[in-house]
């Protein structure tokens, strides 16, 4: 690799590791640049998840320094999707490149539909709800969030916010600090399956893990401002280009 691909990795990375903090889709960004530098999409997908633990470890500790935290539930819905993402990393090593390529293209044409209407943005004020049964819902749900999440990893932060906006009306700062917690859990147990069958090719993702460590120690400390159109803009041109490039043989 050249200078400019260092310099481009980090970069990257700093802003792929801001996004998957204050909302989500960061690997939205850092997964078609691996494609794009001419990794094939089991190696891009499985190297991105190095960059993925050591930001979340950041943003983890970044929200317990400014006391935002849901524990025990956070607990227990990362060990439900800890579970689902053994069984989808065991799939994303079995499937062939092609298969992975079709269903990655396919995949991203919904997050871009998700990226575009953001249905877990509820504007409205509503209280927290944490009963048994909603409990019990959620914890299922991740179970099936894990399976994405271990498969594919791509856009999972927007489903999660949905999910815990939708069913227990959490604030963004909480929403958040479950979401980066439930993703260093279950993505620390798909890269041992992605290292075992050898697909993580360390360099990019160190490089990677270097700028995202970075976006998400800066946006688990700061808050960040309403308007998120450049984002939007970024990751809807992005996943275009990458939904085309993947379909195509």
């Amino acid at each position: 690799m050249t200078f400019s691909d260092y310099a481009l990795l980090i970069s990257t990375g700093i802003a792929a590791g801001f996004i998957n903090t204050v909302a989500g889709g960061g690997s939205l960004l850092t997964f078609p640049l691996l494609i794009f530098m001419g990794l094939p999409a089991a190696e891009a997908n499985a190297s991105n998840r190095v960059a993925i633990i050591i930001q979340n470890i950041f943003a983890v500790k970044g929200f317990k320094s400014k006391g935002i935290t849901v524990f025990p539930y956070a607990y227990w819905v990362s060990i439900s999707a800890t579970l689902g993402a053994l069984l989808g990393a065991y799939l994303a090593t079995e499937i062939s490149n092609s298969s992975f390529n079709k269903i990655l293209s396919v995949v991203m044409v919904l997050v871009l539909v998700i990226t575009v209407l953001k249905p877990y943005l509820d504007k409205k004020k509503v209280l927290e709800r944490f009963t048994k049964k909603r409990n019990i819902v959620s914890i299922l749900l991740f179970f099936s969030i894990g399976i994405y999440g271990g498969f594919i990893q791509a856009g999972v932060g927007f489903i999660i916010m949905a999910v815990l906006t939708g069913i227990h009306g959490l604030n963004l700062a909480k929403t958040n600090s479950v979401k980066v917690f439930v993703v260093l859990c279950y993505t620390s147990v798909a890269l041992l399956v992605f290292m075992y069958n050898g697909k993580v090719l360390w360099t990019y993702g160190l490089l990677l893990a270097v700028g995202n460590a970075i976006g998400a120690w800066i946006a688990s400390r700061w808050s960040v401002g309403a308007n998120e159109k450049w984002i939007r803009l970024i990751l809807i041109l992005t996943l275009s280009a990458l939904a085309i490039k993947l379909w195509m043989p």
